[in-house]
């Protein structure tokens, strides 16, 4: 990986990225004929690549359909540039992404608006709150991969509709020739030196990264995984004394100079820190010990993909050693990560890289998640605003 954009524009119509806030249903369905085996096995509701007789056989029809396509996967967001060329590559198969600065709740509205149509998106990579509601909202496929049982319990649904893919510790970004002195806690963000130089990678209604954001600054303030309220009055507090910039954090703005201090993912900060070197940016990354949040982002199979057996092939690739790896190459920590170390195919070259720290991380449950998401829909802009 190298640096991210940010999942955070919001998608428009069929041709090109239009002012309008709804994905128009536009193009005809695809014709699944050969999504089906001689066996009469259908991968639009195979369970498994056993149930569809095999990887093999999942790949083949997968080939025969000859496009994935995705929504919102930036190609140096945690190295996903090198996970699609990686399919592409094995297996012969298009990946075509649509709009790869959209959100977590843009690739929901496009399942939903484009329900039946072939321009539906086949797979999910999503904050796990929006996967949680995308599963609630019958939105997503029952799939397991083959190394369903190495990812921890916790970490997924048990009826295998979503599960936690790669992850990272909630960060602060800072651009040191800019900053005299750059922030490492939430604390440090009050101060006034920082006067309208603190972004966030999004809006934490419709942003993975920003939700996690508020969620971090919740547990520095004295909150908890339920009770998310101190994590907005903190961005309340930092709007009102002008340290908050509504400018959503990405590449360019950090280029820049717009954006010298980003609330972001390590391993989105680490990778502005490898990309900006050549560039004249000293940008540095600290883990907050006042607010230590981690969170997984989520893949999932739409339950209507036109290509579903591509869907899930693309599912298998990324939980495969292959997959797994080439996160932990963009600083993300792979959820297999500790079945991988077992296992002794885990790239260690790349896991030393990770930016450091100690303890075990824990992670909201399904119901304190889906509370927070409430909080923060009702009370983000009035928190921000004025």
């Amino acid at each position: 990986m190298t640096v991210s954009l940010p999942r955070n524009a919001v998608l428009g119509g069929c041709l090109a990225v239009v002012a309008a806030l709804a994905l128009s249903a536009c193009g005809a369905a695809s014709d699944n004929a050969s999504n089906t085996t001689e066996n009469g096995k259908s991968a639009a509701t195979a369970t498994s690549a056993a149930d569809f007789g095999g990887l093999d056989a999942l790949a083949k029809a997968a080939r025969k359909e000859g496009t994935l396509h995705a929504i919102a996967l930036p190609r140096d967001w945690a190295n996903y540039g090198a996970l699609i060329d990686g399919f592409q590559k094995k297996y012969g198969i298009k990946v075509a992404v649509e709009a790869p600065d959209g959100t977590s709740q843009d690739e929901i509205n496009a399942v939903t608006s484009r329900k039946g149509q072939d321009r539906a998106p086949d797979v999910l990579d999503l904050g796990s709150s929006f996967a949680l509601g995308a599963a609630q909202q019958n939105l997503l496929a029952p799939y397991k991969v083959t190394s369903y049982s190495d990812i921890p319990e916790a970490q997924k649904d048990p009826q295998a509709r979503w599960y936690n893919d790669y992850g990272g510790y909630l960060s602060i970004g800072c651009d040191a020739k800019r900053v005299k002195s750059c922030p490492t806690t939430f604390k440090d963000l009050l101060k006034p030196q920082y006067k309208g130089q603190v972004a966030l990678n999004g809006n934490p209604t419709k942003s993975g990264s920003a939700f996690g954001g508020v969620y971090a600054a919740a547990l520095a303030g004295g909150g908890s995984f339920d009770d998310i309220q101190p994590g907005l009055d903190f961005f309340a507090k930092l709007k009102k004394n002008g340290n908050y910039t509504p400018v959503e954090s990405t590449p360019a703005t950090v280029e820049k100079g717009e954006t010298p201090i980003s609330i972001d993912w390590d391993y989105l900060n680490a990778g502005y820190a490898d990309e900006f070197k050549s560039k004249g940016v000293d940008w540095t990354v600290a883990i907050p010990a006042d607010g230590r949040y981690a969170q997984y982002y989520s893949q999932a199979v739409n339950k209507t993909a036109p290509h579903p057996a591509a869907a899930r092939l693309w599912q298998e690739y990324l939980y495969s050693a292959e997959g797994q790896n080439l996160w932990l190459k963009g600083y993300a920590r792979p959820v297999l990560m500790a079945a991988l170390d077992k296992a002794g195919t885990l790239d260690k070259t790349a896991a030393a890289k990770l930016p450091k720290v100690t303890g075990t991380p824990s992670f909201p449950t399904e119901d304190q998640q889906s509370k927070a998401k409430t909080v923060i829909a009702q009370g983000w802009g009035k928190a921000v605003s004025g």
